[in-house]
């Protein structure tokens, strides 16, 4: 299964030609194409999260609506040129959603932002992020289940599946969506949804960018004033408790009204943990399901109620822009707290062991930040999102997933490679130590995910094949397999 590779057409021109032949093409069609040294290009090819997504597109096409989308996708494809597509470009992996030389597709003038009669669906365009989502829906004291961190984008966490703060009440934020406006290889722009193209609406759902180009979402909303909710640190010495507490939330919690995301974050002499706490509650503070977590004395802590747009923004503000970066996923599953925290201390402990080699190939000064981050995913989360028609990850109810994020942000190009090389080699002893008690499992949240890592393999060989099955249905002549050469593919 590959990754970000492109298979070119036959009779395809070489990249320069083609991609030449792409901006001349849609310029001469659309008034919506900007070259080099306008102000709109030198914007747009700027407008990405981090330092790894910055390239050089031939030209960048901004269209205002989706049959503008439509018909500028029908002249790249007639003219087998390459192209990316860019979000809200918060993907942090070269070439995910930025191109060299070919067309730079952005959302950011797609911006339907509306709210259903009833104000029970949101109609939601793809060139937003999350804090202007929440921002929005907050004076109707109402949420939908998105992005954590307020710069995240719209499009690339729904694609993905979406972990969210309300997945133990709705599943994944994908489970939500019930209708997807979605522009096709051929042109054709159709709605996808339980009833229309329900192959497709499927599909969408952690599928990413291999059978269309959605250019709505029209999500679920629900109810939210306020939510008790903020972050709660420990020292260093209690990070034995706070990888048990870990452990226990995952095999015991049965509150679906609770999210978590602890994380230990280690610097070149000392560590600590740090958990985003979230219940949503608008008058309960300190619910037994977090005593875990609460009992263990803080060194500091945010916690408070507050509503999802102001939490969005809190935790935004741990998001350094152009700063380069490295997400890598991973996850282990099993069904008791011994094992849990047997797979827990495995990772911390293989992690920690190989820090001592990264801080000797980079200054402490150019290192932002270092942290391990877990996500449990258990049987309330898996059940609501099956109880909504379900979705490709994947996942089974009978286990206990454990998902973790190693996360390495650093200052200075010159130590890309370093840093590439270290997660590499470092995720690899962690997927061997844990392969050899029983615990790994291959799903690989797509959202966290690096350049290297297998993605679909972690969904199941069922329902790969059913992937595999609607892309080509949907796209005969793979031309988000091969013209868009960004993404995780799924042939």
């Amino acid at each position: 299964m590959r990754v970000h590779t492109l298979l070119p057409l036959a009779g395809l021109a070489s990249a320069s030609a083609s991609a030449t032949k792409g901006c001349n093409v849609i310029k001469g069609a659309l008034e919506q194409v900007y070259l080099p040294n306008s102000s709109v290009y030198e914007y747009e090819a700027q407008n990405f999260w981090s330092n790894t997504e910055l390239m050089s597109p031939g030209c960048v096409f901004r269209p205002q609506t989706s049959a503008q989308l439509a018909r500028g996708l029908e002249k790249l494809v007639a003219a087998e040129a390459k192209f990316a597509v860019r979000g809200g470009g918060h993907m942090g992996i070269r070439g995910s959603n930025n191109i060299d030389d070919g067309v730079l597709i952005v959302m950011s003038n797609l911006t339907t932002l509306e709210l259903s009669a009833d104000q029970s669906v949101l109609h939601l365009g793809p060139g937003f992020r999350w804090q202007q989502v929440y921002d929005f829906l907050e004076p109707y004291e109402l949420a939908v289940p998105g992005g954590r961190l307020g710069p995240v984008g719209v499009p690339g966490l729904l694609l993905a599946g979406g972990i969210s703060y309300y997945g133990n009440q709705v599943g994944f934020a994908c489970d939500s969506v019930i209708n997807y406006e979605v522009v096709l290889a051929n042109g054709t722009i159709v709605e996808a949804n339980a009833t229309s193209h329900a192959d497709l609406f499927w599909a969408l759902k952690g599928g990413s960018s291999n059978f269309g180009l959605v250019t709505r979402f029209d999500i679920e909303t629900l109810p939210s004033t306020k939510v008790w909710a903020g972050t709660w640190t420990v020292a260093e010495e209690y990070i034995p408790d706070f990888l048990a507490a870990t452990a226990a939330f995952a095999a015991n919690n049965t509150d679906p009204k609770t999210h978590i995301v602890p994380a230990v974050v280690p610097s070149a002499d000392s560590a600590v943990g740090s958990v985003i706490l979230f219940y949503d509650s608008p008058n309960v503070s300190y619910p037994d399901a977090f005593k875990p977590f609460t009992d263990i004395p803080a060194e500091a802590n945010t916690m408070a109620f507050k509503t999802v747009a102001e939490m969005a923004r809190e935790m935004g503000e741990v998001v350094t822009s152009h700063i380069n970066d490295i997400f890598v996923a991973g996850t282990i599953k099993a069904t008791t707290y011994d094992d849990l925290l047997q797979g827990v201390n495995i990772i911390n402990a293989t992690f920690a062991a190989q820090l001592p080699k990264l801080y000797a190939q980079i200054p402490t000064a150019n290192i932002s930040i270092i942290e391990l981050d877990w996500q449990p995913i258990g049987a309330q989360w898996i059940d609501a999102s099956n109880a909504r028609g379900g979705n490709a990850l994947g996942l089974n109810a009978s286990e206990i997933y454990l998902c973790y994020a190693e996360v390495v942000e650093w200052i200075g190009s010159a130590y890309d490679e370093v840093v590439g090389a270290w997660v590499v080699e470092t995720t690899e002893l962690i997927n061997n130590a844990t392969d050899a008690v029983g615990l790994y499992d291959p799903f690989n949240y797509m959202g966290d995910a690096a350049w290297f890592q297998d993605i679909y393999g972690g969904y199941g060989a069922e329902n790969v094949a059913k992937l595999q099955e609607i892309a080509s249905a949907y796209d005969p002549e793979g031309v988000f397999q091969t013209l868009m050469p960004g993404g995780y593919k799924i042939f």
